[in-house]
């Protein structure tokens, strides 16, 4: 098969895609990654075609506009309020990405175009007459009874409010985005569709969705239709060539494991403060500390023997060398560290982020979250204390750890694909 896969986003919108066409390259198929051109290297060191797309979602995501609105989407209703601000902002970046999306799937001419939820592969898959399929990292669009939709609280109201917080979840997306993909429909000769097409084609097809993450940490709903899979993580392992920085080793070796620290691209509105808070929790602890500042997630000037900071490094390699971990919640950097079966404490700021939180502590892998709002040097440093010494939390982290590294999600998702492809009418 020719696969495009199509994802914008950060790192972690990024990298398990680029795992998955590894995984298709290595059956037999070609393969074009149509992402963000600061990934341009990352794909085509993977062997991967690229086909371009603006890094403008991501340039908003650092203006101020974009810090204000990672720090008050801490839930759907406080999202809702930001929506005719992001509208407004985020206009002429839909529309090129819309158009930069079209253009890359006509010059590909793909069998098969696998899509995240913020690109438009459903719509052009139907105009080139191919199937399309939906893959993400988190349960955010497929309606459940057993559980509500991401950014809505957890209510005793039963089944029928948690599959109605769906369909709000889709108001809103279609509220953001409906009007540009229409746009771009009816310039191709389409028929107006409900909304983005996330889960159906303009043509009322169903398009087939790939979760990719551990149901040993979710468990597939049972009331999903039988064309949503849950297929195991989607891991991406450091390439050959990379060896640490020796004094990361040093440090590694000088003392016992520290504590990993690292927020990503989740910079908020003042990231001095937040490593502030995070080096007074460090203090508090006695504890070692690896800090990982990303891309402006933590902004330390100085700091003590004990803490070792460097921008980056593979979680792989990293993470089954430190005592506990502590970050934003992302859905790659959870699935890194209880991979490596390390006790996990998350401290959210805003989307799937507080929902991975609660689930790393529903299944025992770590205390409850800590949400960014409410961060203080006192209740980090009591986090990462019981995350370092409950030995209960160390077991179950260690167990699950073992569990997800038997698992082939890459494997399950390319064997779904070449099935669906056959199986498919286009």
């Amino acid at each position: 098969m020719n696969i495009l896969i199509q994802t914008a986003g950060s790192r972690g919108d990024v990298e398990p895609y680029v795992a998955l066409g590894q995984g298709l390259l290595r059956a037999g198929h070609r393969v074009t990654v149509n992402t963000c051109d600061r990934f341009r290297d990352f794909v085509e060191r993977r062997g991967l075609e690229y086909a371009c797309l603006n890094s403008d979602l991501i340039d908003l995501l650092d203006t101020e506009v974009g810090r204000g609105a990672i720090e008050d989407m801490g839930s759907f209703f406080r999202a809702i309020r930001m929506v005719p601000r992001l509208m407004r902002e985020s206009g002429d970046i839909q529309r090129s990405m819309l158009a930069e999306g079209w253009d890359a799937a006509r010059s590909v001419d793909p069998d098969l175009i696998l899509f995240n939820s913020k690109m438009a592969g459903a719509h052009y898959a139907e105009k080139l007459r191919i199937p399309a399929v939906l893959a993400m990292p988190l349960p955010q669009f497929v309606p459940t009874g057993e559980f509500p939709a991401l950014g809505f609280p957890r209510l005793p109201l039963g089944r029928t409010y948690n599959r109605l917080s769906y369909r709000a979840v889709h108001a809103a997306a279609d509220r953001i985005g409906g009007q540009f993909v229409n746009e771009w429909r009816r310039a191709q000769g389409l028929a107006p569709a409900e909304g983005l097409g996330l889960l159906r084609r303009g043509d009322g097809g169903a398009v087939p969705v790939l979760h990719c993450y551990s149901e040993n940490v979710l468990p597939r709903p049972d009331d999903w239709p039988s064309h949503v899979h849950v297929t195991g993580y989607w891991f991406l392992d450091r390439a050959e060539a990379w060896s640490p920085p020796a004094g990361l080793t040093d440090f590694l070796n000088a003392g016992p494991p520290p504590v990993h620290v690292g927020f990503g691209s989740m910079a908020g509105r003042d990231p001095a403060r937040t490593t502030a808070i995070v080096l007074e929790a460090i203090a508090r602890t006695g504890r070692r500390c690896i800090l990982l500042t990303g891309w402006g997630g933590l902004a330390p000037e100085t700091v003590p023997d004990d803490v070792y900071v460097i921008d980056a490094a593979p979680y792989d390699w990293l993470l089954p060398r430190v005592a506990a971990t502590v970050h934003h919640g992302g859905a790659g950097t959870t699935a890194a560290g209880l991979r490596a079966g390390r006790p996990t404490v998350i401290c959210p700021f805003f989307g799937d982020q507080p929902f991975w939180g609660r689930r790393v502590r529903a299944i025992g892998a770590g205390p409850a979250p800590i949400p960014q709002k409410k961060l203080s040097a006192a209740g980090l440093a009591v986090a990462i204390e019981r995350a370092c010494t409950d030995t209960a939390i160390g077991q179950r982290a260690a167990d699950l750890g073992a569990r997800i590294r038997r698992e082939d999600g890459v494997g399950r998702a390319v064997r779904l694909l070449e099935r669906l492809a056959e199986q498919s009418p286009g």
